[in-house]
């Protein structure tokens, strides 16, 4: 098959995409919404939070849910919760697969996510054999490197985790990489968003619900940067160049 996109380095987000945090985030939400007699969490409304910093995200949830916290209380409350679940994350479909087949190809990837440091610690905890092979490739949601205010869906995350990339290489006597070198590979609306705007080639692996919210809009949220798959699976490596040699 001829070559769409040569792509030299990967970046990956991970709730939702490489592991199935996701869920476990709705589950606590709903869990908060019931403790005040109110329906789930509908996915109109998940789908503007997926991908966000902790505390943007509850911010955005109060605005619609209008529960009695500040957006510092609802994070305590709902982080407290999630601390007893994230024991329980698996990798999704593909994802584990998909990282060492890049390992063993030597394809450079690196991990952009959300989730703060100790979050990260604690759904990653138990699946180092997979998350151990980003190396220092590792950027999260409190990171230094990422100016306040300037999460997903701003592409600062994406352009950190290719600067980790890069410093190596520069080490190493190697031709540095640019953002339209990288696959972005993202579940969210507000990380494809930022992979977009970071100038990256984007693989979107969403969850087919938020496909039906969205209805047709996501033809328009991809535009021509990249694909729409149904699962990590599917992933046609020969169409970006990163088959094995």
């Amino acid at each position: 098959m001829t070559i769409t996109k040569q792509i030299k380095a990967c970046l990956f987000d991970m709730d939702g995409l490489l592991i199935n945090s996701e869920e476990i985030y709705t589950e606590v939400t709903n869990e908060v919404l019931a403790e005040h007699g109110m329906p789930n969490l509908p996915w109109e409304v998940k789908v503007e939070l997926q991908g966000r910093p902790g505390p943007d995200a509850a911010k955005k949830f109060l605005e619609w849910s209008k529960l009695p916290y500040t957006p510092e209380q609802l994070f305590e409350i709902t982080s407290q919760k999630q601390a007893l679940k994230w024991k329980n994350t698996q990798f999704m479909p593909g994802a584990l697969e998909l990282l060492q087949h890049l390992k063993e190809a030597g394809i450079p990837f690196a991990l952009a996510t959300s989730s703060h440091q100790l979050n990260y610690e604690r759904k990653t905890g138990h699946l180092r054999h997979g998350f151990d092979l980003f190396g220092e490739h590792i950027v999260v949601g409190d990171d230094k490197r990422i100016p306040h205010g300037r999460g997903k869906p701003h592409p600062d995350i994406w352009l950190v985790a290719l600067e980790s990339l890069n410093t190596e290489r520069r080490k190493q006597g190697l031709e540095e990489l640019t953002p339209d070198d990288c696959l972005v590979f993202e579940d969210g609306v507000p990380g494809v968003r930022a992979g977009r705007a970071a100038g990256c080639t984007v693989v979107w692996v969403p969850d087919q619900r938020i496909l039906n919210v969205l209805g047709g809009q996501e033809t328009e949220i991809i535009g021509n940067q990249g694909e729409i798959l149904s699962s990590l699976h599917l992933l046609d490596k020969a169409k970006y160049g990163i088959e094995k040699a």
